[in-house]
């Protein structure tokens, strides 16, 4: 069960296509995993539908748009799970099957990493698979801009608590962590990043000029 979502501004973006192609895959396998977010989407969805249907009439005050995120956020949480259309995953598309046999490169310690970002051209972000070893421990570092990252198999803990597959977090140059892979398989997530990581270990933090 996802624990961790997408806020409600990021998913109406997502559903008026406003985000990136790399934000809205981590989105969409948010997506394809919780109900609860689906329902919010479908809900934006019908109702820009309707909007669209209305114009040029309809004008979005500042006070609709509270009211608009006011539903959204108060929709239950507890909505019985539907599992969606069977259909080829964005993720198989991409990688195949198994992502324990893409071709890593160890970065740091437990940290292995694999950028992707040339599947996405034209993208300004840097788009990274990163994996970390069961129980491992990656770097204590912060971030210049702004990272979003959904969990793609196993878990990891932080200060901010425990993350599942499929839980969705995004961090930001106000936030340092150093995550800790949990349970008993390699930690795999994806990330966007609209800069690079900053290390702020004793040691780690001379590697600084060398990370892109």
């Amino acid at each position: 069960m996802t624990r961790h979502h997408p806020d409600s501004l990021s998913l109406m973006e997502y559903s008026a296509g406003n985000l990136s192609e790399p934000h809205a895959l981590c989105i969409r396998l948010h997506l394809d995993k919780c109900s609860h977010c689906r329902s919010h989407v479908d809900t934006l969805d019908s109702l820009g539908a309707v909007m669209m249907e209305q114009q040029p009439k309809v004008s979005v005050s500042e006070s609709m748009f509270d009211s608009l995120l006011a539903r959204i956020d108060s929709a239950p949480a507890d909505q019985p799970a539907m599992p969606p259309a069977p259909r080829i995953g964005a993720l198989q598309k991409l990688f195949g099957e198994d992502l324990n046999s893409l071709p890593w490169k160890r970065q740091l310690g437990d940290v292995s990493v694999l950028d992707i970002t040339d599947r996405f051209p034209g993208q300004k972000d840097q788009v990274v698979l990163q994996k970390l070893a069961a129980g491992g421990k990656a770097p204590a570092h912060t971030h210049r801009g702004e990272e979003t990252t959904i969990v793609l198999q196993g878990a990891f803990a932080d200060q901010k608590g425990v993350f599942n597959q499929w839980d969705f977090v995004v961090l930001t140059d106000q936030d340092e962590h150093k995550p800790v892979a949990v349970g008993c398989e390699d930690c795999i997530t994806l990330s966007v990043l609209s800069a690079p990581v900053k290390l702020t270990g004793t040691f780690t933090r001379m590697l600084n000029p060398f990370i892109r």
